[in-house]
């Protein structure tokens, strides 16, 4: 087992898991040229001098740094004088701080660093959605190093895993913690709105409402099956995709607090978590953690600065958004003792095994029932939070379909 771990930019992250099989930790500056995969208001402030000191530190124990440049649109800046220009830049910078990769989901890109750095590995972003074996040969044969698949199509694919393991020869790597629902029809938008809202020249100044991030939240909340939906791999599972041939794992989440990502590094690592399934996989919805300083710190005050945008929202309307976030623990921590959603990971033993004999991805969900008769025994939602969420959640779709939410 190798993993990729997301960073938050404390050392003492890398001081966490630097025993564990971690063979490379991943990030970037809240704000470039390029974007990447997540919106700036997620990321916690990173300067370029403190990405140079965790990228030394990270190879002083043994672990390698993999920037993102996975901006799944770049608005054609790569086919620009000005855009090339900027990407060497970038590049040229990252060579001298001595990253190890980055990770693109643009085919330009791998061609251009290939051609330009070859001391550089390449790693494709599962932005870039390769989900069967023509798209992964497509990659593997401009120059891929690595191809991260696409999450949402791939890991409950028993047929397409094998087809993949067995005829590519670069390296394949699977996201074992998502949390997106499989299939997701939302996932297209949503990778343009995460990348346009990390790009230094965004029209828009990076501000954005995450409408698709409300939506699956809602939707699982009103349909809990959607939890079992999902694409994320459990770390009792992760034996069953190792005997199909796959040893590189990805972990996120890149705005979590530093305890979290240890746990979940630890469980992936021991193959075993006896608790609440979310707790590996849900990049919100966190209890406050003594421990972690930074995280509380920027959680805190970055939201408010960053949605207050009187020239652009209603901010009275803030008020249901303000609300939601932080009953779910969007933007800070969850004030709840008991965590409001539960999901019993030891009762889902024999899970996947079943969902890869059916062919999901095949069959229609309402039709097939199974993941409904699994939810019944596993999932629970505290009804009153369950009740008050998607209140919310109704009031909020109101002013994001009629506009009032805007000036």
């Amino acid at each position: 087992m190798k993993l990729s771990v997301a960073t938050n930019f404390d050392s003492r992250l890398i001081d966490g898991i630097k025993d564990y099989p971690v063979a490379s930790i991943y990030g970037k500056l809240p704000v470039d040229f390029f974007g990447g995969g997540r919106s700036t208001y997620m990321l916690g402030k990173v300067s370029k001098a403190q990405l140079i000191e965790h990228v030394a530190y990270a190879k002083k124990n043994k672990i390698g740094f993999n920037y993102l440049l996975n901006a799944s649109c770049l608005s054609n800046m790569e086919t620009t004088r000005k855009g090339q220009k900027e990407l060497r830049k970038i590049l040229d910078w990252l060579c001298h701080i001595e990253v190890s990769s980055v990770t693109i989901s643009n085919p330009l890109l791998l061609r251009i660093i290939k051609q330009n750095y070859p001391q550089l590995k390449v790693r494709v972003s599962v932005f870039a959605g390769v989900d069967h074996l023509q798209k992964a040969k497509f990659w593997e044969d401009i120059g891929a190093d690595t191809i991260c698949l696409d999450s949402l199509s791939v890991n409950r694919d028993l047929e397409a895993l094998k087809s993949l393991s067995k005829s590519i020869r670069c390296n394949l790597e699977l996201l074992a913690n998502g949390n997106c629902m499989a299939s997701c029809s939302m996932a297209p938008t949503h990778m343009n709105l995460l990348s346009h809202s990390s790009q230094k020249k965004d029209l828009n100044g990076r501000f954005v409402v995450d409408h698709c991030v409300l939506e699956c939240a809602k939707r699982k909340l009103k349909n809990p099956v959607n939890f079992l939906r999902s694409d994320w791999i459990r770390p009792e599972d992760i034996h069953l995709y190792e005997e199909l041939g796959y040893q590189n794992f990805k972990l996120v989440e890149r705005n979590l607090p530093t305890s979290i990502m240890i746990k979940r590094v630890q469980a992936y690592s021991e193959r075993k978590y006896e608790g609440n399934l979310i707790d590996l996989i849900q990049p919100y919805g966190h209890k406050a953690c003594k421990d972690d300083p930074k995280y509380n710190a920027h959680t805190s005050f970055l939201p408010l600065r960053y949605f207050v945008r009187p020239l652009k929202i209603n901010v009275a309307r803030l008020f249901n958004i303000k609300k939601l976030t932080e009953k779910r623990g969007m933007l800070c921590q969850i004030k709840e003792d008991q965590p409001p959603i539960y999901i019993d990971n030891q009762g889902l033993d024999g899970f996947l095994e079943e969902v890869w004999r059916r062919k999901c991805r095949y069959n229609d969900c309402e039709k097939c029932g199974y993941c409904e008769s699994v939810t019944r025994k596993v999932v629970v939602i505290k009804p009153e939070f369950q009740k008050d969420c998607l209140e919310l959640h109704k009031q909020i779709d109101h002013d994001l379909e009629q506009g009032s939410l805007w000036l």
